[in-house]
């Protein structure tokens, strides 16, 4: 599960600069600049999740080593 969540938190964070760098102009004068939030937030939730999933595998790991 952890390529997932690393997998999201760089689409997040991908999504988030190229609306930083190509699009800001666009999302200040459509009022839409709360769009980098957005992808502030996912790249943030995202961290909590990835430490989630890593425990979740460790622990997954450690019950199919004791059989």
């Amino acid at each position: 599960m952890v390529p997932f969540a690393v997998a999201g938190i760089a689409v997040w964070a991908a999504v988030g600069l190229v609306l930083l760098i190509f699009f800001r102009g666009w999302l200040a004068d459509t009022g839409r600049e709360n769009w980098l939030w957005v992808c502030l937030a996912g790249v943030v939730v995202g961290f909590p999740g990835l430490a989630v999933m890593i425990r979740h595998d460790a622990n997954r790991r450690r019950r199919r080593a004791g059989r």
